[in-house]
């Protein structure tokens, strides 16, 4: 089973890589799901202040175009996830929006970053039927997040502004980070 440190964090070269589409849905497949869930759930039990809400294939460095999504984001107690297989927006609609976003693969960094409020997505479940799923708000925005990372592409690629970089503090506050610590973590293109 999978666990905290089997997650992968920028500088990371494998987080830029694009991930290859799953076109049979193994027991390898089926085992690489629940690795992701068991170190989401690692991840999240050592925060205190946040919930693991998703995760890509890749941030387990496996370049498989796979991701999962919480079922619930207000009950930290529902531990159970969705898989989405081979994933795509095929559809954004509105104008997109600025909220903040973080990732289990950059380490206490977070961002304002611009989203479409609302997107379809087209992919497989477990089964491997075709699911299509119209989301908005931040199921929307995790989604957009999720399926970038199958691309090789992370929420600060997104981020032009320099003054949109936060840290969470200890008492789970975001907090102003100055554009030159963030540059010296090594997470920007």
């Amino acid at each position: 089973m999978a666990t905290k440190k089997d997650i992968i964090t920028l500088p990371h070269d494998d987080l830029r890589q694009r991930s290859q589409r799953i076109h049979i849905i193994t027991d390898e497949v089926k085992q690489l799901i629940a690795d992701m869930e068991a170190a989401t759930l690692d991840w999240e039990d050592s925060r205190p202040h946040e919930l693991g809400v998703a995760l890509a294939a890749v941030q387990i460095d496996r370049l498989e175009r796979i991701v999962i999504v919480r079922n619930d984001f207000d009950n930290k107690d529902d531990r159970s996830f969705t898989t989405l297989i081979n994933p795509e927006i095929v559809k954004f609609e509105g104008q997109p929006e600025l909220d903040h976003e973080g990732c289990l693969s950059v380490r206490d960094i977070y961002a304002l970053v611009p989203r479409y409020p609302k997107v379809r997505v087209k992919a497989l479940d477990v089964q491997g039927r075709e699911v299509r799923v119209k989301a908005e708000g931040f199921l929307a925005r995790i989604l957009q997040h999720e399926i970038d990372h199958t691309n090789g592409i992370l929420f600060v690629d997104h981020v032009k502004d320099k003054d949109a970089f936060f840290t969470l503090t200890n008492d789970g506050q975001l907090e102003k980070v100055p554009y030159e610590q963030v540059q010296k973590t090594g997470i920007l293109r």
